[in-house]
């Protein structure tokens, strides 16, 4: 995708006048149709919006509200969610089966978000049916207000690579294969913005441009690098890192990261390479950084990825710092909240795994695959409809011996909670894990199993703030999570076929003193049903 400063400083223009009064509004209509696609080649069905793949990019300022009124002209019910937007005091809008009703086919629903209190790369996708693995993704920037200085000067350019892994076979087909039992083969090949070799990213020599990255594949963890180029981390989902400098940076299932490369190199084009990560095939996708007026190609192989083996990852996942002096959204700077010294008031310590029910290969969190009610959750919890939710029927911690099950676990949270989540991974393969609604401090990776001594390794001063992350295999991650988003929130596998399979839970944030300040109404235009059809909004 081109640079565009002319944007940004059009995005900031516009949002100057506006300092002090109401935010502005920003309106989308987006019809979601299928049409033939070709990223890797060879025609196939895809999903468009608005006839386009990837999907349209929307770019806002912070505080903007988002209209977008979603028009499902597909033969199956849709929904899109919005990866890493807070969704504040509004899990209404958060696009996923736990939380919202789908869209069915000839129907429409307008999301009514906000963008509060947030800057940064994200994306959308849709949530339901494995529909992410036929398009109908998209980039989500949400840029400053002039007054929030970010970290680092203005850029002279901005791009967006939505990077990720892809199948010839059809979502129909990918969806019918986990329904048998039967794990996803490997993917046949990367993209970068919907294809393997995109238009060129095109800057002039001496200026520094700003490169947004997410992955928004199925599965595949990838790398990042640019031919003779050095990468100097600026944001992490939504917050400012300490300013490391990498050759190649990691960019596993659901995260998105943001670079500044400085263009010093003689006016040629070099290689921007994504390749896959932990895979036995060596997949790679290659764009071009291209110098205006440059007439050759940087000389030399492209350059090589980083060791295979996960140490060099995880030494790269901790230097990822806060930058405690750095704005964020707000004025204040991020490190003026101590994260690190608030007691946690409980602990959850989930475990993956992919147990067999009922002869078919499942997934599951504590021993239990998440199934979808007819119901979605947030409908049952505000109807007060029953048998719908098993409540606090998780496992706080692995279940040890117990037979794996399928249910629809919520575990219930007070407002202003403050807890630990331990992600333990006992499998061989990379896990990915994601939050709605929230941020969380990315307190310690380690290997084996967990116990209560490894808190004594924790970083309580400056961790990175995130909303996904990766767990290793046969390791864990631990994380600090404020719970001041009331809510019914998805915590999910970002890797989507265990999604899918069952690996997800909600949690429900809650206080008995309801206002608005707290969360809002149903919206009156909710799709209702389920249990929930024909009841009044």
């Amino acid at each position: 995708m081109a640079a565009a400063p002319a944007l940004l400083a059009l995005l900031l223009a516009l949002a100057a006048p506006l300092a002090g009064a109401d935010d502005p509004y920003r309106y989308f209509t987006w019809t979601v149709t299928y049409g033939p696609i070709s990223p890797l080649g060879t025609t196939q069905q895809g999903i468009l919006i608005n006839g386009q793949f990837p999907g349209p990019r929307i770019d806002c300022v912070t505080n903007d509200n988002l209209i977008v009124n979603v028009v499902n002209n597909l033969d199956e019910p849709f929904l899109l969610t919005w990866n890493g937007i807070k969704q504040r005091k509004n899990s209404w809008q958060d696009g996923v089966a736990g939380t919202n009703c789908p869209i069915p086919p000839g129907a429409n629903y307008t999301y009514k978000f906000q963008a509060k209190d947030q800057i940064g790369t994200f994306t959308y996708f849709p949530s339901l049916a494995l529909h992410r693995a036929a398009g109908g993704f998209g980039a989500l920037n949400v840029y400053q207000r002039p007054a929030i200085p970010v970290p680092y000067p203005p850029p002279a350019g901005d791009f967006t690579l939505l990077v990720g892994d892809w199948y010839r076979a059809g979502h129909r087909q990918l969806r019918q294969s986990l329904d048998a039992g039967n794990a996803l083969p490997p993917p046949d090949g990367l993209l970068i913005n919907g294809v393997q070799s995109p238009p060129a990213f095109v800057g002039a020599r001496g200026g520094t441009y700003l490169f947004r990255v997410s992955n928004v594949g199925l599965r595949a963890s990838v790398n990042v690098r640019i031919q003779g180029h050095r990468l100097r981390l600026v944001e992490v989902e939504g917050t400012h890192p300490v300013q490391n400098v990498y050759d190649a940076l990691d960019v596993h299932a659901g995260q998105s990261l943001a670079f500044l490369v400085a263009l010093d190199q003689p006016p040629l084009d070099y290689a921007v390479v994504v390749s896959s990560r932990f895979a036995p095939a060596n997949l790679t996708a290659v764009g071009t950084l291209h110098y205006a007026g440059a007439t050759a190609r940087a000389p030399g192989p492209l350059p090589a990825g980083p060791p295979g083996q996960y140490d060099w990852s995880v030494n790269q996942a901790r230097s990822f710092r806060w930058n405690l002096t750095a704005s964020a959204a707000r004025p204040n700077p991020q490190g003026s909240y101590h994260y690190g010294t608030i007691p946690t008031s409980r602990t959850l310590v989930l475990a993956s795994s992919s147990p067999a029910l009922a002869g078919r290969r499942r997934c599951a969190v504590n021993g239990v695959s998440f199934v979808v009610p007819d119901t979605p959750l947030k409908l049952a919890d505000n109807y007060n409809i029953a048998n719908v939710i098993e409540w606090d029927s998780l496992p706080a911690r692995p279940a040890g011996g117990a037979p794996p099950r399928a249910g629809t676990p919520v575990v219930r949270l007070n407002l202003h909670e403050f807890i630990e989540v331990v992600f333990q991974n006992t499998e061989n393969e990379l896990q990915s894990w994601h939050l709605d609604g929230y941020d969380f401090w990315v307190v310690g990776y380690g290997n084996g199993q967990w116990t209560e001594m490894q808190r004594q390794t924790y970083n309580l001063v400056d961790a990175q703030a995130r909303h996904t992350v990766q767990v290793y295999p046969n390791g864990w991650s631990a994380i600090l999570v404020s719970l001041d988003n009331q809510g019914m929130w998805n915590l999910r596998s970002a890797i989507w076929d265990r999604q899918y399979l069952g690996q997800q839970l909600y949690l429900r944030v809650w206080t008995p003193q309801q206002s608005f300040s707290n969360e809002y109404s149903i919206p009156t235009n909710a799709i209702l049903c389920g249990r929930a059809a024909g009841l009044p909004h």
